[in-house]
């Protein structure tokens, strides 16, 4: 398994493959990146692969076996994904056989909502932080950081699950009208695509739970057997789990766009009860997203490893890691 000493001394490379004849090889032991110009390759990017904690591979390029024989020797995490940050291919020497894990994910009381109350609460705090962060004094402001303030208060005390859902509902209520007020906010609708900013947070919560899910399959989680969120066909309870304590992270950077114009009213179109981007500018929000997603990855990477830890080891609930805005 990843060790600290993994962190001090290597490092998770993202390499940027969205463009054309751009290739991947592998010279005298060191990985190269290259770009095909004019009949001859020039190399971006070469580093040696003991200072590779893993790749990630983003867009279209061709994996080889020289590559996957030095992943595994020097125990490099492999995972290619779409400009969506969907993963297409994935491996990891050390997420192989982790029996143990699994055998204490299925294991676990899903009445107990210790781990749950942690998630809930760090995804309040982090709210809190947004908000303040606005340094706004109106109403709506005020009000949504009292909640904030108020849910805190009470959470340690919740141990109906029920009960939990929907403060954290109430709470995400209270904290998107107060947030977005200025671009005319009209109510959380997840995948409806019934306006541009929910359109927005949409695309920038699936590049989130994506980026989270190459992170959560390195240690070899069963993505489907969460804390909080319950078993449902198909959903990677584990992953909509830990994403709530960074959706800070796109809210954001969603709010930062709008007010800086990288993200505009007209960069969408409208057709048979929806929006969604015009052709050609979804790349231009990817990477407006994954920007700031790639200068978090090894905080992010470090929260995972201490909650796996944690849970591992079945440490006391003050073992488990937070995540500060």
């Amino acid at each position: 398994m990843f060790t600290s000493n993994d962190l001090r001394t290597r490092t998770i490379f993202i390499l940027d493959c969205m463009e054309q004849n751009r290739h991947l090889r592998v010279k005298n032991g060191e990985f190269l990146l290259e770009q095909s110009l004019d009949g001859k390759n020039k190399t971006l990017t070469k580093f040696p692969f003991q200072k590779i904690l893993a790749l990630f591979i983003i867009g279209q390029a061709s994996i080889t076996t020289p590559l996957i024989e030095k992943c595994k020797k020097y125990n490099v995490a492999l995972i290619v994904v779409k400009p969506n940050l969907r993963p297409v291919f994935y491996w990891a020497n050390t997420a192989e056989g982790n029996f143990l894990l699994r055998k204490r994910q299925y294991a676990f009381e899903k009445s107990d909502l210790a781990i749950a109350r942690i998630l809930v609460a760090n995804k309040i705090e982090n709210q809190r932080a947004c908000l303040k962060k606005t340094r706004k004094k109106d109403s709506k402001t005020l009000e949504a950081v009292a909640r904030c303030d108020q849910a805190l208060t009470v959470l340690p005390d919740i141990n109906d699950y029920f009960k939990l859902m929907s403060l954290e509902g109430a709470i995400a209520k209270f904290f998107f009208a107060a947030y977005y007020q200025n671009l005319g906010w009209n109510g959380r609708k997840p995948r409806t695509k019934c306006d541009i900013l929910n359109t927005t947070l949409d695309i920038g919560y699936t590049l989130l739970f994506n980026f989270l899910e190459c992170f959560i399959r390195m240690f070899g989680f069963d993505l489907y057997i969460g804390v909080y969120h319950r078993l449902w066909f198909q959903r990677k309870s584990l992953v909509c789990d830990l994403i709530e304590p960074f959706r800070c992270l796109i809210d954001h950077t969603v709010l930062l766009a709008f007010h800086r114009n990288q993200f505009k009213e007209n960069d969408f179109m409208y057709s048979k009860g929806e929006h969604s981007l015009k052709p050609g500018k979804s790349m231009e929000y990817y990477k407006v997203f994954l920007s700031e997603l790639t200068e978090r990855k090894m905080e992010i990477f470090r929260y995972i490893q201490t909650f796996y830890r944690a849970f591992m080891g079945n440490k006391p609930i003050d073992a488990y890691p937070k995540y500060e805005m």
